[in-house]
């Protein structure tokens, strides 16, 4: 069963990737080495350590590796920040992440290339529309996914990623819960389908993964007949159902290793491949194919928000300071306490039995 949201969602603009790309300033040469090299001596400076996404430009995450930060999914990001000694956290990824990084770390000064860097699920579920359709759904335990706002974490039992969000709904299901479970519906459905799970689905999608296409893979994949098929699961029903391996970031990377096959059609965003290079060099790696590069395609396979982050304005934060992440901390509290639910189950420690009303 999937329930509607209980009021319209706000509209909000998603940016081509290519026009962000066309904003981002272009180093070359000396200019660019110069850049880097100052970057490196300001993290030094100002006793700051540099975590970023798998989806940021490459850039920034040989950068993370060179200066001994983090370069992973958006939990580890944020566990790498909580337990690295550095005062001073850099975040390159979307605003949540930062957020997630406070939450983890207040103590710590955290700050990212541009605040302007959003995710259309945390977009999707604004944290009003969010508690009057928990509201409307009181007897049930409410799972989130980590791509939302501090707002609707704090307001939820439950935060997790993809790496664990199947076994955790499980448990909770096996123990006789029903699930209300945001944002993303596709990953949402995949879970409920695999766990068996009585669950409510928030409405929303990534405008990735929501982009891929299973008629154009199914073509892709006659094309290649030796391929291996590599999906996450925010992506539609019938492209999960070619693949041959399901999972997060991280899954699938170990995927990539793992696999015999020597050829992979990757369907994540794109950012993702250059971690994956350096996991399997002697791999062909192929995008799975959008609804392609025309006016219905907002991504085209690399979150337009990722490509917010540049050299340009992480070498301006660490100059100048600002976009620095706040999270007031009675909220801080609530997401930390949902947040710390799934850090416990995932260290095997029982998770507790909520009453109604608990958060």
């Amino acid at each position: 069963m999937t329930t509607a949201n209980p009021q319209p969602l706000r509209h909000f603009h998603v940016p081509e990737t290519a026009w962000v790309e066309r904003q981002m300033p272009r180093f070359t040469g000396a200019e660019r080495e110069a850049v880097l090299q100052r970057i490196k001596a300001l993290l030094q400076e100002r006793d700051a350590v540099l975590v970023a996404h798998y989806y940021v430009h490459e850039d920034l995450q040989r950068l993370a590796e060179e200066t001994g930060g983090c370069v992973s999914d958006s939990l580890e990001m944020a566990r790498f920040g909580r337990d690295h000694p550095a005062s001073t956290l850099v975040v390159a990824g979307v605003r949540f992440m930062g957020e997630t990084a406070k939450i983890l770390s207040p103590e710590k000064r955290v700050l990212m290339p541009t605040l302007e860097a959003e995710c259309s699920l945390d977009l999707g579920c604004p944290a009003d529309a969010f508690a009057a359709f928990c509201d409307a759904h009181p007897e049930r335990t409410v799972v989130v996914y980590s791509n939302t706002s501090a707002e609707v974490k704090a307001r939820a039992d439950y935060v997790v990623t993809s790496s664990i969000a199947q076994r955790l709904v499980a448990h909770l299901a096996g123990r006789g819960e029903k699930i209300l479970w945001a944002p993303d519906r596709h990953l949402g459905h995949y879970i409920r389908e695999t766990t068996g799970a009585d669950m409510v689905l928030w409405d929303t999608t990534c405008v990735v993964h929501d982009e891929f296409r299973a008629r154009a893979l199914e073509d892709l994949r006659r094309e290649h007949p030796e391929a291996a098929v590599l999906v996450h699961p925010e992506s539609p029903a019938r492209v999960i159902a070619q693949a041959d391996a399901v999972g997060s970031t991280s899954q699938l990377i170990q995927a990539a290793r793992e696999l015999p096959h020597e050829t992979l059609i990757v369907a994540t965003d794109s950012g993702i491949f250059y971690k994956m290079h350096q996991e399997v060099p002697h791999k062909t790696l192929l995008a799975a194919p959008t609804g392609g590069r025309s006016a219905t395609c907002h991504s085209c396979a690399h979150c337009p928000w990722m490509a917010m982050n540049g050299l340009g304005n992480l070498l301006h934060v660490l100059e100048h300071g600002g976009n620095e992440v706040h999270v007031e901390e009675s909220v801080r509290q609530g997401a930390l306490r949902s947040t710390q639910r799934m850090l416990d189950f995932a260290q095997g420690r029982q998770t507790p039995v909520l009453g109604h009303g608990d958060a």
